[in-house]
């Protein structure tokens, strides 16, 4: 503890501009890559710079990951890529209804619903519940 706490004294939360996650969150609610730069921070405490670079480089990937997902990112286009190479070579086929997903309905496809049908159906639930 210091001896002289000139953060609480003026108010200043220096953390909140030096840490990308561990600053004060809305709702009072842990950030998402918080337990990554907490794990990165507690690693690299106190070694240095330069050894830090190289002793805490799995906890700097992870938390990288969290923030930006990239190896995610490229794992889900390598697996977009395959499916479309699979479609091509007709070893695969979609399931229908994603096939029709962007097809709007026309209007006068839709199916219409009866509107006094539906107020007495609920008006009929409502008796049976009050009585």
């Amino acid at each position: 503890m210091p001896f002289l706490d000139l953060q609480s004294r003026l108010g200043i939360n220096l953390d909140q501009w030096l840490l990308a996650q561990s600053g004060e969150q809305p709702q009072k609610r842990v950030a998402r890559c918080h337990a990554f730069e907490k794990e990165w921070i507690e690693c690299a405490h106190g070694i240095g710079q330069t050894r830090a670079k190289s002793e805490c480089k799995l906890e700097l990937e992870d938390f990288y990951e969290c923030m930006h997902r990239r190896k995610t990112q490229q794992r889900l286009y390598e697996v977009r890529k395959q499916r479309e190479k699979m479609i091509k070579e007709g070893t695969y086929t979609p399931q229908p209804h994603n096939k029709t997903i962007n097809k709007a309905i026309p209007l006068n496809k839709q199916p219409q619903t009866n509107t006094l049908n539906t107020v007495i159906l609920l008006y009929s639930c409502f008796l049976t519940y009050v009585l």
